[in-house]
Parts: structure tokens; C-alpha cells; sequence
């Protein structure tokens, strides 16, 4: 057992470490060029066309089995907006201090060209079956986009997604419902479970259609309560925010170690911790996000990938960020050693909010948010591990039903505390994915880069 935790925390390593990091970001800086920088000339009429037509009054339209646009990207923002936006952030600027939001930011800054081109080619690329029902994602756009001969890349994708799914899109996420649900109202881990097995399950044998359902509620909602929460406590410490921007940015070019180590690394360390959680958080290169954007009911790629430009927009700069300013106006010492003195990154989140707001109104805030971000993150990773063992079966029914009845029950093994190993591992896959994902998006960067140019060639 011993060699096989050794064997997989030296392949995290890899997935999650520098090389892969900056081959994310890299693949970003290139497809933004290739695009035209799309994420800047464009960025006020991706904004008006996207969050900003949900305030224009439209005609009902029926979008039959598939998904609204508007579901599309509530269902994958809930895989995304998720555990890592409260633990991850606040873990990330203990380790690398506050420049490690700098690079954060830089990282989403080129993901949303990322995000914005694995949708272009999950739309371009899908297929569509006798029932209108549309299926893409990175599987389908290597098969489809790249040929015959590339498929075994896209099985490679598809396997690595369908492990995750129990692991990244369940196991964490019931772990940190059932802590939360203990904490607010003492439930037991087991009952927890149950609880969210049944909940889970009603939503997710109804299938994609009532995935979005749900999500289109849950993730407005969530959203605003958490960006609500933070904007309090943000004004309740305007006074400190200059100091911490301005922490933000010296400490991003800093040579001074934060944890006494040697100074000559400090900028890597931000650099390394901004990144990865900037990825890990928005997802974009990963490859998980475009599959939910492929079943909705548009058309034309570039007009639902511009969704995903306001995902990591939404996602990093504002849910993330507000994090990282909660941790920095409490001011709390940082470092490796002092985030030991907390059970979890999200207990150093919960005390960090405490110590703004008065009583212990900030830890139920952090516990509520959990919930509801794990839950979403649950929804939608379920429909990410149907469509991967979907390709995989070649849509055999039988197959993604086991799957669905599997990875239902396996919040009860999320909520109990078991299956840390496969937690680690599905970590390790989750990293892994983004592989033959980023050599697919580097292959086709000139249908994005025509997508582009024929999207936007009318445009003012």
C-alpha cells in the first residue's frame, strides 16, 4: 500500500507540478493569440451577451431533450464553482502567499481563451443522435476533429474522466457536505450519506435535462449568497484593502520567503500555487467544463463558447478572489506551518470569516456555501462520468445506468470518510485528463481560430 500512495503522489506531482502548469498556461497564451486576443477586444459584447442577455426578455423556446444555454453553463459552472474556490484558495495563500492571487489571476486571464476554445470545438464537433440529443466534449472533438487515428487518445480522456468522476466530482465533494452538515447541525457522517444519496439520485436519473433544471436554480442562488457574503465583509475592512492589493502584487515579484525558506524560490512558490489553483478552480484545459456546454440547444460554437470566457471570469476573478481577500483582511499569519494549526484549509477559511463578522456568523456562511458548492460540483460530475463511459460503452444504456447507480451510492462513501486513496488517485486523474485534452486543443487551434474570425467578422 505504502509503494502504491509513494507511486501516485509522484505522479500528482507531475500532473499538478510545474511542467503541467505551464504547459496549461502556455496553451492559453497560444490560443489567445491565435483567437485575437478574443478574451480582450471582445470582452464587452461577451459580457453583454452572455450574463448580461439574462436581464433581456425572450421568447419561451422549447429545447427539447437537450439543454438551454443558460443550463448549459449553470451545469458547468456548478462543476466548476466548487470546494477549491474557499479550501483551495485560502491553502494556496497560506503556502505562496498573497502573490500567489496575482498568478492566479494571470491564469485565468488565458484560461478564459482555454475554456472559451475547448467549448468552441466541444459545439463544432458533437454528435447528435436520432433523438436530437447532442453528446461532445474533448473525446469527441479528438475523434471528430482529429480522425480515426487519434481515438486512442480519446479513449485515454474518457477513462481518465470516467474514474475521476467518483473521486473529484463525488468523494471530496460528499466529504466536505457531511463536515459541513455536522458542523451547522451535528448530523452524523452516515445519515449525511443517505440523505444526500437520495437527493442525488432524484436528480441525476432524470437525466442531463434535469441536471440543468436544478443547477439553473442552484448556482444563481449560491452564487449571490457567496459574493454577497464576501462583498460585506470586503466593506467592512475597505479601509485595509489598498494595503492588500498592494501586498498582492509585491509579494507576486517578491524574493522574500513567507515561510523562512530560501528567498530565491518565494516568486516560484506564489507562481506554482497561483496557477494550479487558478486551473484546479476554473478548470479551463482540463477538459470537464466543455462537456456540459456541448448538450446545449445552440448552434453556432462561438456563441456558446463565449460562455466560457464569463465562467473563468466569474468563477476566479470574483468567487475566487473574494476568498483570497477574506484570508488577506483578516490578516492572519501565513505559511505552511501556521495553515497546520488549522484542522483543514476550509476551517482556516471558516476562522478567517469569523474573525470579520461578528460571532460565528462567517464559519456558518463557509459551511452553508460548502454545501451548496459540493452539491452542484456532484450534479454536474455525474453527467461528466455518464458521458465519459457513454463513449466509452458506445452509449449502452445498461452501462451508464450501473454507472449512475454507482456513483449515486457513492456519496455514502464520500460522507463516511472512506476512500482516501481513491480521493488522491481520482486527484491525480483529474490533473491527468488535461493531457490529451491540451494536445487536442494545440491540434485543432485553427478551427478555433476560424470559429473566431467567423463569429466575430460581423460584429461591433
Amino acid at each position: 500500500m505504502e509503494g502504491l500512495l509513494q507511486f501516485e503522489r509522484a505522479v500528482n506531482s507531475f500532473v499538478w507540478g510545474p511542467i503541467m502548469l505551464a504547459l496549461l498556461v502556455g496553451t492559453g497564451v497560444y490560443l489567445t493569440f491565435r483567437t485575437g486576443w478574443v478574451q480582450v477586444r471582445w470582452f464587452g459584447y461577451i459580457m453583454k451577451n452572455t450574463v448580461g442577455s439574462l436581464f433581456r426578455k425572450k421568447d419561451a423556446q422549447d429545447h427539447g431533450s437537450n439543454l438551454s444555454p443558460f443550463q448549459a453553463v449553470t451545469t458547468a459552472l456548478a462543476g466548476t464553482v466548487g470546494t477549491g474556490n474557499i479550501a483551495g484558495v485560502t491553502g494556496a495563500i497560506f503556502i505562496g502567499g498573497p502573490g500567489a492571487v496575482f498568478w492566479m489571476w494571470v491564469s485565468a486571464f488565458f484560461g478564459m481563451c482555454t475554456k472559451y476554445a475547448e467549448i468552441a470545438l466541444a459545439m463544432k464537433f458533437r454528435n447528435t443522435g436520432a433523438d436530437g440529443v447532442h453528446k461532445g466534449g474533448p473525446m469527441y472533438y479528438i475523434e471528430n476533429g482529429l480522425g480515426k487515428s487519434w481515438k486512442p487518445l480519446a479513449v485515454l480522456f474518457a477513462v481518465l474522466g470516467g474514474i475521476a468522476s467518483f473521486g473529484i466530482g463525488n468523494i471530496a465533494q460528499s466529504s466536505e457536505i457531511a463536515g459541513a452538515m455536522g458542523g451547522l447541525f451535528g448530523l452524523d457522517p452516515l445519515v449525511t450519506g443517505m440523505i444526500l444519496t437520495v437527493v442525488v439520485g432524484i436528480v441525476v436519473i432524470g437525466g442531463v435535462k434535469r441536471i440543468g433544471q436544478v443547477t439553473s436554480l442552484l448556482v444563481p442562488f449560491m452564487s449571490v449568497f457567496y459574493v454577497a457574503a464576501g462583498i460585506v465583509v470586503i466593506l467592512m475592512r475597505l479601509g485595509d484593502v489598498p494595503g492588500v492589493f498592494k501586498a498582492i502584487f509585491t509579494s507576486a515579484f517578491s524574493f522574500e520567503s513567507i515561510s523562512g525558506g530560501i528567498a530565491g524560490y518565494a516568486i516560484m512558490i506564489a507562481m506554482k500555487n497561483g496557477f494550479a489553483r487558478g486551473v484546479f478552480s476554473n478548470e479551463a484545459g482540463l477538459g470537464s467544463a466543455p462537456i456540459a456546454h456541448a448538450a446545449s440547444s445552440t448552434e453556432e460554437p462561438a456563441e456558446q463558447a463565449i460562455w466560457g470566457v464569463f465562467e473563468v471570469f466569474f468563477d476566479t476573478i470574483v468567487i475566487c478572489s473574494i476568498t483570497a481577500l477574506t484570508v488577506l483582511l483578516s490578516g492572519f499569519e501565513l505559511g505552511a506551518e501556521a495553515l497546520k494549526t488549522y484542522a483543514s484549509n476550509g476551517a482556516a477559511a471558516v476562522e478567517a470569516f469569523n474573525s470579520i463578522l461578528p460571532g460565528t456568523l462567517g464559519g456558518t456562511i463557509i459551511q452553508l456555501s460548502l454545501v451548496f458548492f459540493a452539491l452542484s460540483t456532484i450534479l454536474s460530475w455525474s453527467y461528466y462520468g455518464e458521458r465519459c463511459w457513454g463513449y466509452l460503452s458506445k452509449d449502452n444504456k445498461a452501462v451508464t445506468s450501473i454507472y449512475k447507480v454507482i456513483f449515486v451510492l457513492f456519496c455514502i462513501v464520500g460522507a463516511t470518510g472512506s476512500g482516501q486513496l481513491m480521493w488522491n488517485v481520482s486527484d491525480t486523474l483529474n490533473g491527468a485528463m488535461a493531457i490529451p485534452n491540451l494536445v487536442a486543443l494545440l491540434a485543432l487551434s485553427g478551427a478555433v481560430a476560424s470559429i473566431t474570425k467567423e463569429y466575430f467578422k460581423d460584429k461591433r
